[in-house]
C-alpha cells in the first residue's frame, strides 16, 4: 500500500505531564484541512508486553486483576511493560514467570500491534511461550493476581462473549485461534 505524506504541521509542543511510565504533549497544529486545532498525545515509556502461554495439552493462563483506570476486574493474558531499548523476549519472559510462575523453552512472536493510534503511541507485542515448566509466581507489588489455568477454547470462548475487553488479550487470542484453524499450531 502506498505511504502517505504527513498533512498535520506542528506550531509548537508544551509537555504537560510526566512520570516514569507517561508523558502527555499537546502540540498546536494545523490540521489537515488546513484550520488551527491542538493534538494531544500520550507518549508511552515502555513497549506492551503480552504472553500467550499454551501447554501440550491446549490450555492457557489468564490473569485476573483489578484495572485503576478501568475501576473494573479484568481477564487478560500474562501482560505488562517492557522499557524501551531492552529486548522485548526478555521483557515476556519476565512478565511470564511473575505473573504466572511459569518459564517456556519455545517462544514465538506472534502480535505486533499499536493499542490506540488516535492518542497515544503505545506499542506492543505478544509472544507464544510454549514447552512450559510451573514455578513460583513472583507478582510486583501493585499486583493483586487470581491465576487461571484452562482450556485455549475457553479463553477463546471468553472473548467472543466480552468477558476479556483488554485489547492486547483479544487480539492475541484471536491470532492463536485462527494459526489454530490455519493448521499453524
Amino acid at each position: 500500500m502506498e505511504q502517505q505524506q504527513n498533512p498535520w504541521k506542528v506550531k509548537s509542543s508544551a509537555l504537560h505531564y510526566d512520570n516514569p511510565w507517561i508523558s502527555l504533549t499537546e502540540h498546536q497544529v494545523i490540521n489537515p484541512s488546513g484550520g488551527d486545532g491542538i493534538y494531544g498525545v500520550v507518549h508511552f515509556k515502555n513497549i506492551a508486553i503480552g504472553v500467550v502461554a499454551l501447554d501440550d495439552e491446549g490450555h492457557t493462563w489468564l490473569v485476573g486483576q483489578y484495572r485503576f483506570a478501568l475501576n473494573a476486574y479484568s481477564w487478560e493474558i500474562p501482560e505488562g511493560g517492557g522499557p524501551l531499548g531492552t529486548d522485548p523476549l526478555e521483557s515476556a519472559k519476565r512478565e511470564l514467570l511473575e505473573e504466572t510462575g511459569l518459564v517456556a523453552e519455545r517462544w514465538d512472536l506472534i502480535v505486533h500491534m499499536h493499542l490506540s493510534n488516535s492518542v497515544s503511541n503505545e506499542y506492543g507485542m505478544v509472544f507464544l511461550a510454549r514447552g512450559l515448566e510451573q514455578r513460583e509466581p513472583e507478582p510486583e507489588e501493585t499486583e493483586q493476581l487470581a491465576i487461571l489455568r484452562l482450556p485455549f477454547k475457553k479463553a477463546y470462548e471468553m472473548v467472543k462473549n466480552h468477558e476479556i475487553t483488554d485489547s492486547l488479550s483479544i487480539a492475541a487470542i484471536q491470532k492463536i485461534q485462527l494459526m489454530m484453524l490455519e493448521g499453524e499450531l
